[in-house]
C-alpha cells in the first residue's frame, strides 16, 4: 500500500535563466524561464502542469530530472537535495526518475530495434542483469504497454505514432522508476490514440505504483489524468489546486481564460458559453511586464497590478493563487 501522504518530490524556490546572445560585443540577454517555483509531489499522485507554449513547463520537467541545472533553488528527492550531486551519484538516482518525450518517433534511435531501445536503460542503470534477464524483462514490459512479443526485432519506422509512444513508455518503465515526467506525451497523436495512451498511463500508474508529472497545454487532457494541477505563466506559478476545485472554481484570470478555451462536446452548452479568450500574445520572457506578468492580457487588470508582484498565497485545502484581486473577482463572479 502506497503512503500517499509522503512527499516524494519537493521543489524549493527553483529558478532557471538562459543567456541569449545579442551580438559579438553586446551583453547577453537573460531569458527568465523559471522564477521562484515551489511545490511538492506526493507519492502515488499525478501532478498536471499546464500553460501556453513558452511558459516553462518542459524546462521545469528537465530541471526536476537534472537534465538542466537550475540556477537557484533545490530539488529534494525523498528528502535529499539532488541539484549538487556528483554525476555518478546522480546516475544512480536515474533508475527512479524517468521521462516520456513529446515526439515518440524523434525520441527513438532509428538504428536500434524495439528490444534494444527498451533494454538500453538496463545496461546503464542495472548492469548486473545479464542478456537473458534483460530480454525477459523487455518482453514483460512490452506486454504491460500493449506491444506484441513478435515486435521486439522491428525498427521504429515500422510503427505508428501511438505504437512508438508505447515503446517510449516501455523504455521509461523498464527500470521500475518511482517518478515519470510525461512531457506532452500525447500532443503529437491523433485524438483517438490520445485516449488510448492516457488510459494506458492511468493503468500503469495503478499497476506499478507510479507517481507522474504530466505536462500539457491541453487542460481537458490534464483533467483526465491529474489529481492536482499547477498552472504556469511566464515561468511563475499562478495557481495550484486539486483538479476538481480548479475546474469548478478557478481563482486566477489566466486559469479561467484557459478553461473557457477548452472545447465542449455539447453544441447547446457551447453556444451558451461566454468565451473569455486571452488578449494578445504572451510577452517576451526576456523583457517581462512589471508587477503581475499577466496584467497585459488580463481584462481585470488595474493600475496597481503594474506596481505589485502578486505573492503566491496559500488558501484553504492547500490551494495557492497569485493574484491580488482574486477575492474581489470571486465575489463579483468574474474569475
Amino acid at each position: 500500500m502506497l503512503d500517499r501522504t509522503e512527499d516524494l518530490l519537493k521543489i524549493e524556490n527553483l529558478s532557471k535563466n538562459f543567456s541569449i546572445s545579442a551580438g559579438l560585443f553586446a551583453k547577453p540577454f537573460q531569458l527568465r524561464a523559471l522564477q521562484d517555483i515551489s511545490f511538492t509531489v506526493k507519492r502515488g499522485e499525478t501532478l498536471g502542469i499546464v500553460g501556453e507554449s513558452g511558459c516553462g513547463k518542459s524546462t521545469l520537467g528537465r530541471c526536476i530530472l537534472q537534465l538542466l541545472a537550475p540556477d537557484e533553488g533545490r530539488v529534494l528527492w525523498l528528502g535529499q537535495d539532488i541539484t549538487k550531486l556528483p554525476a555518478e551519484e546522480m546516475r544512480k538516482k536515474r533508475r527512479d526518475l524517468q521521462i516520456i518525450f513529446q515526439d515518440p518517433l524523434a525520441s527513438l534511435n532509428p538504428r536500434m530495434t524495439v528490444g534494444e531501445i527498451i533494454a538500453d536503460p538496463l545496461k546503464t542503470l542495472m548492469p548486473e542483469i545479464d542478456a537473458k534477464g534483460r530480454r525477459e524483462r523487455v518482453l514483460r514490459t512490452m506486454e504491460a504497454v500493449g506491444l506484441l512479443p513478435e515486435m521486439i526485432n522491428r525498427y521504429p519506422h515500422e510503427f505508428s505514432g501511438g505504437q512508438a509512444q508505447r515503446i517510449g513508455i516501455a523504455r521509461a518503465l523498464i527500470s521500475e522508476p518511482k517518478l515519470i515526467v510525461c512531457d506532452e506525451p500525447v500532443s503529437a497523436l491523433d485524438v483517438s490514440i490520445q485516449a488510448q495512451i492516457l488510459n494506458l498511463l492511468s493503468d500503469l500508474k495503478d499497476e506499478f505504483g507510479l507517481t507522474l508529472i504530466f505536462i500539457s497545454h491541453n487542460l481537458s487532457v490534464v483533467r483526465h489524468v491529474s489529481d492536482r494541477i499547477l498552472v504556469l505563466y511566464l515561468g511563475r506559478i499562478v495557481e495550484l489546486a486539486d483538479g476538481d476545485d480548479l475546474y469548478e472554481d478557478p481563482k486566477h484570470p489566466y486559469t479561467r481564460a484557459l478553461l473557457t478555451a477548452v472545447p465542449i462536446p455539447d453544441p447547446k452548452r457551447a453556444r451558451q458559453r461566454t468565451i473569455e479568450g486571452l488578449v494578445g500574445e504572451i510577452p517576451s520572457p526576456i523583457n517581462q511586464p512589471s508587477g503581475c506578468t499577466f496584467r497585459t492580457r488580463c481584462r481585470f487588470a488595474e493600475e496597481r497590478c503594474a506596481q505589485v508582484r502578486p505573492p503566491l498565497e496559500t488558501l484553504a485545502n492547500g490551494r495557492r493563487v497569485a493574484c491580488i484581486r482574486w477575492q474581489e473577482l470571486d465575489l463579483n463572479g468574474g474569475a
